[in-house]
């Protein structure tokens, strides 16, 4: 399978935040942006697999400050790395004053996703070539992230094990 640059499936979107969308501080609920993060990310990978995909997992969403009503919230997001069937896509969420075009980082986050062929079992993805400074570096700790996850699945399994006897 033919390998795919990051700029193939790189993924942006921009949305407007209205009262509706925010809490009682006038600032967008979190769940909101986890909606958001979850949107791209699956957009990126469908695009890079052209499958279907079901997320595996979300190491964490790093919340680094508000994005207030009236900003903009930008997403941006890319496959970092891929195994076989899955792949890690990073998405860095900023917020932007449209009055000034101030932009700040908002959030980060990491998500596994898998894809899937017609039957609904896991399929082969193509591998990834990162183009830029930020992808690279993301790459080079891919590995290090993956076996974070797997060890995390590890544990999870022995306590419900344990707890099983």
């Amino acid at each position: 399978m033919e390998a795919k640059k990051t700029s193939q499936s790189k993924t942006i979107m921009t949305d407007l935040v209205l009262p509706p969308d925010t809490n009682y501080h006038g600032t967008i609920f979190g769940g909101n942006v986890m909606a958001y993060v979850d949107k791209v990310a699956s957009i990126v990978a469908m695009r890079h697999s052209r499958a279907m995909v079901v997320t595996a997992s979300s190491d964490s969403l790093d919340f680094i400050s508000p994005i207030k009503t009236g900003e903009a919230i930008c997403l941006e997001g890319f496959i970092t790395y891929t195994r076989k069937t899955s792949m890690e896509v990073y998405v860095k969420v900023e917020a932007e004053d449209l009055l000034t075009g101030e932009k700040r980082l908002t959030g980060t986050s990491y998500l596994t996703f898998v894809a899937l062929d017609e039957n609904g079992k896991p399929t082969t993805v193509p591998p990834i070539i990162p183009e830029s400074e930020e992808e690279q570096w993301h790459y080079e700790g891919a590995i290090e992230r993956f076996e974070q996850r797997k060890k995390r699945r590890d544990a999870r399994k022995e306590r419900q094990n344990q707890k099983g006897e």
